[in-house]
């Protein structure tokens, strides 16, 4: 409980500008909680669909997978119906890649949306503490230019720690943010790659059966002719 208090006097200390800062820091949290979210549960709907999905691709049975695709809505179900409505259609592996290439390039900006802001937030609590630290400096410099001698240099040692303590607070919101901001980003990251992964993995899987299938359908023409 001291050390709560404390916490709230130091930050207190730093005057009005503080009032900004600390709006930044709560916007930003809230942006980390809502992108953290997404993420997750992004993450976790994919792994669900691709676990479901996969063995159906193994199987070549593509009408069945293109079924569950179409009536989910996670991120990969949409990159893989992509690639799932070419299966048959398209004949090169060319086609499927670029269709799924489309539809990865429409997802990854979802994952991606409003983490850039965390960065921005951070500047401007650093700018706004610096800001309010100077403004706390010139206001204790025009106080002691009208103080008595003997009061100068405690007013003068007070006002400089009071406008310090808007720096501080600045910082203290800035270095939060910018740690989040590079974690979101690697998740991010990490969730298209992972898309990446498995549009490859399926368009490898829609071509082996296509090639299965063609050869399949050379060997029957020529028993039938050997017939």
């Amino acid at each position: 409980m001291e050390h709560l208090l404390g916490a709230v006097k130091f930050i207190a200390a730093g005057g009005i500008w503080v009032i900004p800062i600390i709006v930044v820091g709560i916007i930003g949290l809230g942006v980390v909680a809502e992108r953290y979210y997404v993420l997750i549960r992004a993450t976790r709907a994919n792994k669900r669909t691709w676990d479901q999905i996969q063995p159906l691709l193994h199987e070549g049975q593509f009408d069945k997978a293109r079924e569950i695709t179409k009536d989910d809505k996670s991120a990969i179900a949409a990159l893989l119906n992509a690639g799932l409505d070419n299966e048959g259609v398209a004949r090169r592996r060319a086609d499927i890649e670029l269709s799924m290439e489309e539809m990865l390039q429409t997802l990854a900006p979802q994952f991606e949306t409003r983490i850039s802001y965390l960065s921005l937030f951070a500047n401007l609590a650093t700018l706004l503490g610096l800001f309010g630290t100077i403004v706390g400096l010139i206001g204790a410099f025009a106080a002691v230019a009208t103080a008595a001698p003997s009061e100068k240099s405690a007013l003068l040692s007070l006002s400089i720690s009071e406008a310090m303590s808007c720096t501080a607070t600045g910082l203290l919101t800035a270095m939060p943010m910018l740690t989040f901001s590079l974690l979101l980003n690697t998740k991010a990251g990490r969730m298209v790659a992972a898309l990446e992964i498995a549009a490859l993995k399926t368009v490898n899987m829609i071509v082996r059966a296509s090639s299965t299938a063609r050869i399949s359908h050379i060997q029957d023409y020529v028993e039938k002719k050997a017939s």
